[in-house]
């Protein structure tokens, strides 16, 4: 399938890409050198600050966000970051039916520091791989999008049954973004599409190609590799968005920021415009 997008929107200005990190506290990543020796998680985040303008938090889809907790990692940046946040495990893999509507509302308090400051550039609602189509998840998942109206939202799908032209169209609707992702070429598997649902952004989010078994992130992309993600994908995606999002989730040995790094060199290469 190729991308699709829709010009009832209007052209959208020079889209401006941010690459950075599915999360950034990972002791080991002093060990690779990323981090100076002796660097404590407390201090990551602003070290991280000065490489990249933009990463994803990971933590909160084992625990909820705290607004406390959110406001303090905000104050350790510039005004100019961005947060992409994933959405609890309570409201995409473990979903009470009687509770998780509080969950989403807690939730939304949470992440209100970023939201108020305009430095939540989207919620990621990463579904699990048995979460078919099925009648009762896709009412699920709608009244999820309801209560959740008003938050920036990217989806990623991981079982392929989603992969349907209605699906898209009813996401294009609402301007929720699809995810479109780099991973093992696997069967039972989303594909890797490059599908336009929202004209506002694209997000995309490189898991590794690694299929030896073992830890599924531990990948390190060849310049190759990400030359065709710049030159087929992300470059046409770039002159029908506002804004496109990309991280490196492939965090073993510090994989993931040396990456992002090079992502960043090739797409200015390619002259287009990295925040």
């Amino acid at each position: 399938m190729g991308a699709i997008t829709t010009q009832k929107h209007g052209a959208p200005k020079t889209c401006r890409l941010y690459v950075g990190t599915s999360g950034f506290s990972y002791t080991e990543w002093v060990d690779a050198g990323f981090y100076p020796s002796g660097t404590k998680s407390g201090k990551m985040l602003q070290l991280y600050a000065r490489c990249f303008s933009i990463t994803e938090l990971n933590y909160t889809w084992y625990q909820m966000p705290r607004a406390e907790a959110i406001e303090r990692r905000r104050r350790q940046v510039p005004k100019g970051f961005l947060f992409a946040v994933k959405l609890t495990r309570t409201l995409t893999h473990e979903i009470d039916p009687k509770r998780w509507p509080d969950q989403a509302a807690r939730f939304r308090e949470g992440v209100a520091p970023l939201t108020q400051a305009g430095q939540l550039t989207a919620v990621l609602i990463q579904l699990p791989p048995l979460f078919h189509r099925t009648m009762s998840n896709r009412k699920y998942l709608a009244a999820l999008l309801d209560t959740l109206h008003g938050l920036p939202l990217a989806i990623e799908f991981r079982h392929p049954s989603w992969a349907v032209d209605r699906v898209f169209a009813e996401l294009e609707c609402r301007r929720v973004s699809l995810v479109a992702v780099d991973e093992p070429a696997l069967p039972g598997l989303f594909p890797s599409l490059d599908v336009v649902t929202n004209p506002d952004l694209f997000y995309v989010r490189f898991h590794g190609r690694n299929t030896r078994g073992g830890c599924p992130v531990d990948y390190n992309y060849s310049n190759d590799e990400l030359h065709e993600w710049v030159e087929k994908r992300i470059e046409p995606m770039s002159g029908r968005i506002r804004k496109g999002v990309l991280f490196f989730n492939n965090h073993v040995r510090a994989q993931a920021p040396e990456n992002a790094r090079r992502m960043s060199g090739l797409l200015r290469k390619r002259g287009l415009t990295v925040a």
